[in-house]
């Protein structure tokens, strides 16, 4: 299985179980928000934790290359949420 490979068949599965995944990973992250928890410990622990399962499920060379495009995705705006589109 390649890291975060889209096939056709799979796409529209795939992007029902990330918007599911999304929506826990918020609702946790908004629980901690209001236990008192600042988001940059929240973001750390996120990012590790993502990052591990990665490495652990695909190893360290297959996610070190996933991680090593994300610098050109967010210039690109990937992860801006508030962004507008012209």
């Amino acid at each position: 299985m390649l890291l975060f490979a889209n096939t056709n068949e799979n796409n529209e599965k795939s992007q029902e179980e990330r918007q599911l995944a999304l929506e826990y990973i918020a609702d946790a992250w908004n629980s901690a928000e209001h236990d008192g928890l600042d988001r940059e410990s929240i973001a750390h622990a996120a990012l590790f934790a993502a990052i591990a399962t990665l490495v652990r499920d695909f190893g360290e060379e297959a996610t070190a290359e996933v991680m090593s495009k994300l610098p050109e995705r967010i210039r690109h705006g990937e992860y801006t949420l508030d962004r507008s589109i012209q």
